[in-house]
């Protein structure tokens, strides 16, 4: 069992080796590739994606798997070995359902997507991806229709991104919390919007990185295993654990756009440089699902980077940095306008009460495609009516509106937006967990020190990586399932204290 062991990570390295080399193409695609690497670069990232795509299904894999399997089922819960052979086994077996020459073809085809989404976003010309996202919905079918045991077409995209979890599970926790969100939002609705002029000016780009910068590096994010650079869309992306690297997009008009989007990318950076060595370049050694991601992003973009005790710490020294716009603006101020609650556009910009109902548009929007009730060509207006109906705001156009996002044409379309409304709520949960066995966290926080709160959270999600399934860490970390109870609590207490609710 040992020989075989060894061999299994033996193969399973050379896997994430391939799968790792087509990550760096994508990252340099998305930040520094001139305009005329698109069509090459779309086949070197087809053709590593078949080639790793062929080494995962291969018979002699899944020989070796089969001999480990009793070995695997015999040790216990979260033992790294029993993980890995039961992580592999289902990487093998889905792989086999799927043609390597479907997966090239899904590889090429989005990475030539984004490239044009950059230039068709810019300027505001859905007509030109029309087609291309009708290939890609196409695709989609086609990949789910390799899992026929499913009940709904987005189950096999929900379960490769979020384990556990199913269109109908999700729906659920979706109507669960809407009943919550939507009295809430309403509530503060009705309430004087609060003054966020001090956020808008002229900003420099390089003030913006620098600030950003210093800023990851406080909350932890190793520098000596990263770094930070400019892209359309704010992304993370992992070649290893000594290389993860985050990016960014400031804006030259609105303060903390490009800082909460460096907080937002180092919270997911901080997991992955977390993760035990022991586990780097297998299937184990990156964050185990979308949800248990965006908590981590979004537990310090909001619940730190949007708190009271964080800029305790850190307005004072704002306000040097931009003296012209802060200087005479009081903390309490600054921290309403940071957290100012409106209907909005754009889901990146959005604040905490409305922001799962950007995600629920996607994912309601998204199923339908998958179903074939919504067409690619009715897909604007019925973003449009969604977003009026639900936001109560009209999109102008459709930069604000349906190219908005970079997921639906740089990946397959449907399984990965319900991970954000996943993360927020275990964010929640993960940080009350937190508080719990350290309650100095807030007052560590308030003084600038995060190694307290990212000391719990290494011990208890980062180190594990993919050991357990998502929804056993969970229960693990916080000592109860997952739930909406603490994510609404610490809304109502936040925003009822803004709002005077």
């Amino acid at each position: 069992m040992k020989q075989a062991l060894l061999e299994l990570r033996a193969r399973l390295r050379e896997i994430n080796d391939v799968e790792s080399a087509a990550a760096v193409l994508e990252w340099d695609q998305s930040t520094y590739m001139p305009a005329g690497g698109a069509e090459a670069r779309a086949r070197h990232i087809s053709t590593l994606g078949r080639v790793a795509h062929d080494m995962r299904r291969s018979s002699a894999l899944g020989e070796l798997i089969d001999r480990l399997r009793g070995h695997g089922e015999s040790l216990p819960p979260g033992n790294p070995d029993g993980a890995l052979i039961r992580v592999a086994r289902r990487e093998h077996e889905r792989a086999t359902r799927v043609p390597s020459e479907l997966v090239a073809a899904i590889k090429g085809h989005v990475a030539e997507c984004f490239v044009t989404w950059t230039r068709a976003r810019a300027n505001d010309d859905f007509k030109t991806m029309r087609p291309l996202l009708e290939k890609t919905l196409e695709l989609t079918r086609r990949y789910s229709a390799c899992f026929t045991e499913h009940d709904h077409p987005a189950d096999p995209l929900i379960d490769l991104y979020d384990r556990g979890m199913t269109t109908e599970s999700v729906r659920a926790l979706f109507a669960e919390l809407r009943k919550e969100l939507v009295p809430l939002a309403s509530a503060i609705a009705e309430r004087p919007l609060p003054d966020d002029s001090m956020l808008r000016g002229d900003f420099s780009r390089d003030d913006e990185m620098e600030l950003g910068r210093e800023m990851a590096g406080r909350l932890g994010y190793d520098f000596a295993r990263g770094r930070l650079d400019l892209t359309h869309h704010p992304f993370m992306t992992r070649f290893s654990r000594g290389d993860v690297r985050i990016t960014t997009r400031p804006s030259k008009d609105k303060l903390g756009e490009a800082f909460f989007a460096t907080v937002h990318e180092s919270g997911h950076a901080l997991y992955e440089q977390g993760v035990d060595p022991e586990l780097d370049g297998l299937p184990l050694g990156g964050g185990v699902s979308a949800g248990v991601h965006e908590s981590q992003s979004r537990l310090w973009e909001n619940l730190v980077g949007r708190g009271r005790p964080f800029w305790q710490h850190m307005y004072p020294e704002l306000q040097r940095r931009f003296p012209a716009l802060l200087g005479g603006c009081s903390l309490d101020d600054f921290y309403h306008a940071i957290n100012r609650v409106e209907r909005s556009l754009v889901r990146v910009d959005a604040d905490e009460i409305t922001y799962n109902l950007h995600v629920m548009v996607r994912f309601d929007l998204e199923t339908q495609m998958l179903e074939g009730t919504l067409s690619i060509a009715d897909l604007p207006d019925a973003w449009n009516d969604r977003y009026e109906q639900d936001l109560g705001v009209r999109p102008p156009d459709d930069r604000v509106g349906v190219l908005q996002d970079v997921h639906w044409y740089v990946e397959k379309i449907g399984g990965l937006f319900q991970g954000y409304t996943l993360g927020n709520v275990m964010s929640a949960q993960f940080f009350a967990a937190a508080n719990r066995a350290r309650p100095d966290i807030p007052d560590r926080i308030a003084e600038g020190d995060f190694k307290p709160l990212r000391d719990w959270l290494t011990e208890n999600i980062y180190r594990h990586g993919g050991v357990y399934d998502p929804l056993d860490l969970v229960t693990r970390a916080t000592g109860s399932p997952l739930r909406i109870e603490p994510y609404m609590e610490y809304l109502r207490s936040k925003f009822g204290e803004l709002y005077r609710i």
